[in-house]
């Protein structure tokens, strides 16, 4: 593998690392719904801003979510929605796993 090859598959593993974080997940999901502040993210998650913030600057830095400053809060929205489709893709991998185990199951 030449280096820039290498060098993109290290950058597509970079933006799959952001989102490998049930409580990522989560805050993906829900924007995709709604713009939401800090305040709104942290008292959904049920855990202190300091990690909710740490969360969304990791997805933030990955370029998947954005944010906005309005007065003393900071907004989040989408940036990438394209990523959506990513859920959509595991959604279909755990059916499928969950079908193939089902079968596995009924042949006994």
């Amino acid at each position: 593998m030449d280096r820039k090859t290498k060098d993109r598959f290290k950058a597509r593993a970079g933006v799959i690392k952001a989102m490998g974080h049930p409580t990522r997940l989560f805050i993906i999901d829900e924007l995709s719904r709604n713009q939401l502040c800090v305040c709104k993210l942290t008292e959904m998650i049920g855990a202190d801003i300091s990690t909710v913030s740490r969360h969304l600057s990791i997805l933030k830095e990955a370029g998947i979510i954005t944010d906005e400053k309005r007065g003393q809060q900071v907004f989040y929205s989408l940036r990438m929605p394209c990523v959506l489709k990513f859920f959509t893709c595991v959604e279909s991998v755990l059916k499928s796993s969950a079908a193939r185990q089902t079968k596995l199951l009924e042949k006994r």
